[in-house]
């Protein structure tokens, strides 16, 4: 079930009701700076992901010890 026209006609009245036609630009503008900068949040949530991830994975690289140089006790 998704939205349809008419609910979202019933929605913009609504909001034209309260907020006006004088201040519906700047609550758009609004609604729009905060859009941005979810998505901005979005994007740098993501770069910290990836970073942790490579830092992790170095980590590991690095405390891992290779086959070939371990010492075998032969007694």
């Amino acid at each position: 079930m998704g939205i349809g026209v008419w609910q979202v006609v019933l929605v913009l009245v609504i909001v034209l009701i309260i907020f006006g036609a004088g201040k519906l630009p700047k609550v758009m503008g609004d609604v729009a700076k905060g859009v941005k900068n979810f998505k901005s949040g979005l994007k740098e949530g993501e770069e910290e992901a990836k970073a942790d991830d490579q830092a992790a994975i170095s980590a590991k690289e690095e405390t891992e010890v290779p086959a070939s140089s371990e010492k075998k006790d032969v007694s």
